[in-house]
């Protein structure tokens, strides 16, 4: 009796072919990890990112990206729908960061071979109170918990190389 191949540890097989990153909005946590993402796997791995709403650019977002070297400038929102309508849903794996996103892209892809993984992830654009610099922290909390779960899962893809 054949045994099978022993499972390799998270992060060792690296990243699938395509994986999208889904969240509310697509202002704030989609963007920022496949920003993260892009810069780790994008010579190997197609990344994209949408929400179930369309949200605007956030330019806390976009500020606290720049610090470790990515921009977000140019990010304009989309919805799953858009995303579908302009390139397809052509993704190995869809990673959802909040419960509306996991429960729409579960719906979305119930006769798709698309594998889902929900990360839960607090929404630093919902608190719209403290001080700038209060505020910045929250995102970079955020930003940081990104980044060491895409580390986790996948491996470290030479950031910033």
């Amino acid at each position: 009796m054949a045994m099978a191949p022993p499972v390799p540890p998270p992060g060792r097989a690296g990243p699938p072919g395509a994986v999208l990153f889904v969240c509310a909005y697509n202002s704030v946590r989609s963007p920022m990890a496949a920003a993260m993402f892009r810069q780790y796997f994008g010579h190997r791995s197609y990344v994209g990112s949408a929400g179930v709403r369309r949200g605007d650019p956030d330019p806390f977002a976009t500020a606290v990206m720049e610090e470790i070297g990515l921009d977000l400038s140019g990010h304009k929102p989309m919805t799953f729908e858009e995303l579908e309508d302009l390139e397809g849903l052509n993704f190995d794996l869809i990673i959802t960061l909040s419960p509306e996103a996991h429960h729409r892209a579960l719906e979305v892809t119930r006769t798709l071979a698309i594998d889902v993984e929900y990360w839960p992830t607090h929404d630093p654009g919902a608190v719209e109170e403290g001080s700038r610099a209060q505020r910045l922290d929250a995102y970079r909390e955020i930003r940081d918990q990104l980044l060491a779960r895409i580390e986790q899962r996948f491996g470290s893809g030479g950031f910033g190389s």
